[in-house]
């Protein structure tokens, strides 16, 4: 089974396994790519709505690897129902792909390389230059802003 993401929308997506997606992913979607969606679920795409649980749980694995602040709730839920459903994620956000094999969701790219590798980012305080594993609004330290570093 695959998850699509809006991205499997936009870039009119074929395959010949079964699909689901998520509501939110409708939302996300305007003119003819809506209409995909609703022409997707007329021909039997499933739409899934993940549980509080398994969301929470790709909430921590986003905190592990660093992306938490960069994914989207529609990312989040399309990430914990390929988790759900034992599906593969088709996306091309960077992020989702990050955090899908942190959880050992498998993935597949449409219009964009996939990622090379997984990353735990850091984050790095911009006064002070200490490195932390978890993002904070403001350093312990000196109290200045942390920006996303890359751990390589």
């Amino acid at each position: 089974m695959r998850i699509l993401d809006a991205s499997a929308f936009i870039n009119e997506y074929h395959t010949d396994d079964e699909t689901a997606s998520i509501p939110l992913v409708k939302e996300e979607l305007t003119g003819e790519h809506a209409f995909r969606f609703d022409a997707l679920e007329g021909a039997g795409m499933h739409v899934h709505i993940p549980g509080q649980g398994t969301v929470d749980k790709v909430l921590r694995a986003a905190g592990e690897t660093g992306d938490r602040d960069v994914l989207s709730e529609t990312d989040t839920r399309l990430i914990a129902a390929a988790f759900e459903l034992d599906a593969t994620l088709v996306t091309d956000d960077y992020a989702m792909q990050n955090v899908a094999e942190r959880l050992n969701v498998g993935v597949e790219v449409i219009a964009q390389d996939g990622i090379a590798e997984q990353r735990s980012w850091k984050f790095q305080c911009q006064g002070c230059g200490r490195e932390f594993d978890e993002n904070k609004e403001r350093c312990p330290i000196c109290g200045m802003e942390l920006s996303r570093k890359n751990p390589a």
